[in-house]
């Protein structure tokens, strides 16, 4: 079966150049390629389904996909196919289902991991602030939880922080050994250099999520003055090598309509960012901020924009919380993802600061069968609503009772902030945005059935 999948991908990357040179005639023939390695149901319904987008010449992930080949270097097309497409979203599965059974443990599909604690900012209320600085994990520490996922499935890699790009040396050496894998680092875009750029274009598997909360003032409202500035000078460094990169946006009380603008949009679309991720604002620790906390019809805004820009804009848009519904539920605690902060602390999600184990003491796959982790899949989903589908910020009893179960320690060195002081923090939140999603989620469901029924 290895020589098999090894012969097939050698066809995916072959295939490659005669797609690039002419991608409205051959994509068909990629896409026919990745069927045989397509064994979830799922999986080949969306392969159909590109199939048939790329019959029409204006749909959005068309253009998308033609400006990909236009913009990207080869090298990064190819190994976004193979390390993403094939071993990531496609061979992986496969091998993470498999262990799922045999450990009866959840096995993300995606680990997050902090390099380091430092930060070069001080970004009001950042939820990164509440670890303590000076936490790194070594390179070796890095390459070991990276070498013991992928024998469990595991293909693709975050890098958060603190500010993941002071450690750029270790971060290319890992994307250069594990080239079957793709990564991502969530940056604030202060040190891409020119020479930075070229080096990630030329590595092939690692793109950029760059932090940006709206237009300058905006942006800068919470990242610092002239933040802003080095958002756009990356952006064009990163599109002129011909190196992959998105946006990454925390929408709060006072950006939210920016952020959710067709005119922002547009605007990191015409930078060359090929993806978008949105997070709302969580209170978390000593510095918290609960009056940047999204209103209902803030968050109904959101959820309304990108299932808006996803039908129509040639960039992928997703929302960590306000997607719930296409993953049903939530996808911490390891069930899509987990993350491992600088000190090496494992814990179910980036804003979930406990946990049972420290990856220094422990394997992965203990650590994915800790007690607060096996809560999580126990639990789960913790709100029928998949439109609530966070035990923090939207159904925080759940936080609190699975901490206190599984007897999870504080990772928030400063603060140790216990369960309850922060579940208190989002209830008022919680309660509001309860009675919109469920009117959203009757109508949603209300409306499937009516397009079943015709």
């Amino acid at each position: 079966m290895a020589l098999k999948h090894s012969l097939q991908a050698a066809a995916v990357r072959e295939s490659l150049r005669y797609v690039g040179r002419n991608p409205g005639e051959n994509i068909g023939k990629l896409v026919n390629l990745l069927k045989p390695f397509a064994r979830v149901p799922e999986h080949r319904e969306i392969l159909c389904q590109v199939e048939e987008v790329w019959q029409d010449p204006e749909n959005n992930w068309r253009r998308m996909t033609e400006r990909a080949f236009a913009q990207l270097s080869p090298g990064v097309m190819e190994k976004f196919v193979t390390s993403f497409l094939l071993n990531a979203a496609l061979i992986g599965v496969q091998r993470r289902q498999e262990m799922e059974e045999e450990l009866q443990c959840n096995v993300p599909w995606a680990i997050l991991m902090d390099p380091t604690s430092d930060c070069n900012l001080r970004c009001k209320g950042c939820w990164a602030e509440e670890y303590e600085r000076g936490g790194h994990l070594s390179l070796e520490e890095l390459d070991s939880i990276i070498t013991q996922g992928k024998e469990l499935g595991i293909y693709f890699y975050l890098y958060s922080g603190g500010e993941p790009l002071l450690r750029a040396d270790d971060i290319l050496k890992l994307a250069r050994k594990h080239q079957d894998c793709i990564f991502c680092a969530f940056t604030n875009a202060t040190l891409v250099t020119p020479e930075l750029a070229q080096e990630l274009a030329d590595a092939g598997n690692i793109m950029l999520a760059i932090s940006v909360e709206g237009f300058a003032d905006d942006n800068d409202f919470r990242r610092g003055k002239g933040s802003y500035a080095h958002v756009v000078r990356a952006m064009d460094l990163l599109r002129d090598a011909g190196a992959p990169f998105g946006f990454s946006a925390c929408y709060h009380r006072y950006n939210t309509e920016e952020v959710a603008s067709e005119q922002f949009i547009d605007a990191m679309i015409d930078k060359g960012a090929f993806f978008g991720w949105f997070f709302t604002y969580i209170p978390l620790g000593r510095n918290a901020q609960p009056g940047l906390l999204v209103t209902p019809e803030q968050r109904k805004l959101m959820y309304a924009k990108v299932r808006e820009y996803r039908a129509s804009k040639d960039i992928f848009v997703l929302d960590f919380w306000n997607d719930g519904e296409y993953v049903n539920g939530c996808i911490a605690g390891g069930r899509r993802y987990l993350h491992i902060n600088a000190h090496g602390d494992v814990e179910p999600c980036a804003f979930i600061h406990y946990s049972n184990v420290n990856i220094r003491d422990v394997s992965l796959i203990e650590a994915l069968t800790s007690p607060l982790f096996m809560q999580y899949r126990e639990r789960h989903p913790f709100n029928p609503n998949h439109l609530r589908p966070c035990p923090l910020l939207d159904n925080p009893d759940e936080l609190v009772a699975m901490v206190k179960t599984a007897g999870a320690y504080s990772t928030q060195r400063r603060d140790n902030e216990d369960a309850e002081s922060l579940a208190e923090k989002c209830r008022e939140a919680a309660d509001q945005w309860g009675e919109v999603a469920d009117q959203l989620w009757n109508g949603r469901h209300a409306e499937k059935t009516e397009q079943a029924v015709s």
